[in-house]
């Protein structure tokens, strides 16, 4: 669905274009709304629709009586905010989210599958560089091929 990293630059308004490539899975959609929220790792998760509503019923089915379950739980949606693309397929990053990510002007647009993550453009090369270090290593562990 999403892949790849793009350059780009957020702009004045706190607004960010979708990259192309991203456009035409959004566009066969049946909703372009997106939901932006905290992310891990410093960055930010853009979710359609579509994938929005599954991981959160996924959430919905936590345990509301674990406390872990209910932390996690308050800051990925209390820190959620939809955005809808305008003609341009820019979509505003409100002052909190931007603030999480520590964004400055030039940011990383990564596709991972089934959603878009922000990144601050120095913050993404770090969190490249310690993990491509790693990478064979964690797809040993991860992977049963």
């Amino acid at each position: 669905m999403f892949y790849g990293e793009h350059l780009h630059s957020i702009d004045n308004k706190n607004r960010v274009i979708i990259p192309a490539k991203f456009r035409a899975p959004l566009e066969d959609a049946d909703s372009q709304m997106l939901y932006l929220t905290k992310g891990f790792e410093e960055c930010l998760f853009v979710f359609p629709e579509k994938e929005w509503k599954q991981q959160e019923n996924k959430f919905k089915a936590m345990a509301f009586t674990k406390r872990e379950h209910r932390k996690f739980q308050r800051i990925f949606f209390a820190g959620a905010s939809q955005a809808l693309p305008d003609k341009q397929w820019r979509i505003l990053v409100p002052d909190y989210l931007k603030e999480f990510g520590g964004l400055s002007k030039e940011i990383m647009i990564i596709g991972v599958s089934n959603r878009i993550e922000i990144w601050d453009k120095d913050k993404w090369t770090e969190f490249y560089k310690s993990s491509r270090e790693n990478y064979e290593e964690i797809a040993e562990n991860l992977m049963d091929f």
